[in-house]
């Protein structure tokens, strides 16, 4: 504004530094929490792929999974007056069409990431099934975002989030690459690579739910929902065809993994409005490869061996995580309050 007095510009200008630093501060403790919870996944993955190779079935083992969480979920939303109300009005939300439908189908891509685990882990390991789940959510995030899948404002594909992509699917390969040689690994690697293109999308549909219902836990309870069922009726299915069978493990820990899911996606759903799903999933990918890193470390028995190759791809997908936040210009004239 030219026509304002010199002492005028002083207040306008003064704050920019205060805003910027909360932001980054923020942004940094989000990535912080998004690598904390991302190490839950190669922990989930380990139960659901023991669980399917106990019990010798990959959908029996996703049924069980998910519905250990769905019973969670059910004490913890309908135990609470509020949260019971908020679930018992889904229904008319959906028949509103208040919330795109499509979103109420989040449960799906939980289902498949699960039922993969339950096929594909006993056969890959938890490294191999890590780096297909992981580049087919980058990927995701990448589209996701450049559409604004999780927010009004559509985020480019600028360089360093380009870069980020790559460096974290170069990452994830690194970091499996001493497991690459097993017979099959590639065409069994399409199964958790294709849930990882649906995952990428799952914290967005979790989000408009919540924002519809007015409650992450009945979000999260509605995922399970969705996800059991379509895995339950998939696996009645089978056995009345004959090509399934009904087993349950003996070992406690083996029920753990709807619990950690429901973690895993709890955090997800929080953190991915304030991070987006391109930093959201790259934040994850180093989590993931820390945890596989723990995992070794513990139990190896649980785990995999750990390789330099796999300690150089955490280190890298850190970086990865790192450039994906160095934000893009924005264009003159934009308010810096519409940027994310």
């Amino acid at each position: 504004m030219t026509h304002l007095t010199p002492p005028a510009p002083a207040p306008a200008v003064a704050p920019e530094p205060r805003q910027r630093t909360p932001r980054g501060a923020t942004t940094a403790l989000l990535v912080i929490a998004t690598v904390l919870a991302g190490t839950l996944s190669p922990l989930q993955s380990t139960v659901n792929g023991a669980l399917g190779k106990e019990i010798d079935d990959g959908n029996g083992a996703a049924v069980i999974s998910f519905g250990s969480g769905l019973i969670l979920m059910a004490v913890l939303v309908f135990a609470r007056p509020t949260t019971r109300r908020q679930a018992l009005a889904l229904p008319r939300l959906i028949r509103g069409g208040e919330v795109g439908w499509w979103n109420y189908l989040a449960g799906l891509c939980g289902g498949a990431v699960v039922l993969s685990e339950g096929i594909a882990v006993g056969a890959l390991g938890v490294a191999v099934f890590q780096i297909a789940l992981i580049c087919g959510m980058v990927i995701s995030g990448v589209i996701c975002d450049r559409f604004g899948v999780t927010s009004e404002v559509k985020q480019p594909v600028s360089a360093p989030r380009l870069l980020g992509a790559v460096l974290a699917v170069g990452a994830t390969t690194l970091a499996i690459s001493p497991a690459l040689h097993v017979p099959g690994a590639v065409v069994m690697a399409v199964l958790p690579f294709a849930a990882g293109l649906l995952a990428g999308w799952q914290p967005a549909g979790n989000a408009a739910v919540a924002r519809s219902s007015g409650s992450v836990l009945v979000s999260i309870g509605f995922n399970f929902l969705v996800g059991f069922t379509v895995l339950l009726v998939g696996y009645l299915i089978r056995l009345g065809t004959g090509s399934g069978h009904f087993a349950l493990p003996d070992t406690w820990w083996m029920y753990t993994g709807g619990a950690l899911g429901l973690l895993s996606i709890a955090f997800m759903a929080l953190l991915v409005r304030g991070l987006g799903l391109l930093l959201l999933g790259l934040s994850s990918v180093a989590g993931q490869l820390l945890g596989s890193l723990i995992l070794g470390a513990i139990s190896p028995s649980l785990g995999e061996e750990i390789h330099l190759a796999t300690i150089g791809g955490t280190v890298l997908a850190l970086v990865a995580a790192g450039i994906a936040m160095i934000p893009s210009r924005a264009p003159r004239g934009t308010n810096v309050a519409e940027q994310s």
